[in-house]
C-alpha cells in the first residue's frame, strides 16, 4: 500500500489518530486503563508504520499526541501515549534492524526507562503531580514497581513483535483488501 495517493494516505491516517484518540477517552471512563490504552493506541500506529511509511506514522503520533494533551483528562496516560507508548512502534524496527539483538534489547531498555523517567519527571513538574499521588508506596514500592515494568515492557515488546508478524501473515491481506 505504499504506493497509495497523498488523499488515501491521509484519509487512512485520519481514521488511525480518531481510533487512537477515541481509544484514549476511554482511560476518563475506565480509569485502570491508564497504561494498557496507550499501549493500544501505539499499537495502531503500526498499521501505518507497516502500510505506509514512519514518516507518515511520527505525524499520526504527534496528532494524537497533541489531541491527546488538550482533551484527555487523564494526564498519566497521555502523558505515557506521548513519551514512550505513541512513538516507541515507530522506531521499534530500525533499532532491532540496525543492530545485533542483545545490543538492540540494551537500546531498547535504556529508551523505555528513560522515557518512563521524563513521563514522571513531567508530570511531577509540570501537572504537578504530587508524589502522594502515588498512594501508599514507599521508596521500595517505587523500586519494585520500577522493576515490575520492566519486566512488562519486556513481555509488551515481545508482543509487540508477535502482533507484526500476526499482521503480516495473516490479516494485512484483508487489511488491504478494504483499503485499496
Amino acid at each position: 500500500m505504499k504506493n497509495l495517493n497523498k488523499s488515501s494516505k491521509t484519509a487512512l491516517g485520519g481514521i488511525i489518530a480518531a481510533v487512537s484518540v477515541v481509544l484514549m477517552f476511554l482511560t476518563s471512563v475506565i480509569p485502570t486503563l491508564t497504561y494498557a490504552v496507550p499501549a493500544a493506541a501505539g499499537l495502531l500506529l503500526l498499521i501505518m508504520v507497516i502500510e505506509i511509511d514512519k514518516k507518515w506514522a511520527t505525524v499520526v503520533y504527534i496528532a494524537v499526541s497533541i489531541l491527546s494533551a488538550l482533551l484527555i483528562a487523564d494526564k498519566e496516560a497521555a502523558t505515557m501515549y506521548i513519551a514512550f507508548f505513541g512513538y516507541y512502534p515507530i522506531v521499534k524496527q530500525p533499532i532491532e534492524k540496525h543492530l545485533n539483538k542483545y545490543i538492540s534489547w540494551i537500546v531498547k531498555v535504556l529508551i523505555f526507562n528513560a522515557s518512563i523517567l521524563a513521563a514522571y519527571l513531567l508530570l511531577i513538574y509540570v501537572f504537578n503531580l504530587s508524589l502522594d499521588d502515588f498512594g501508599e508506596f514507599t521508596k521500595i514500592g517505587l523500586i519494585l514497581l520500577y522493576l515490575v515494568f520492566n519486566v512488562v515492557f519486556v513481555i509488551y515488546d515481545i508482543a509487540l513483535t508477535r502482533l507484526i508478524t500476526a499482521y503480516i501473515y495473516k490479516w494485512q491481506k484483508q487489511f488491504r483488501k478494504i483499503f485499496k
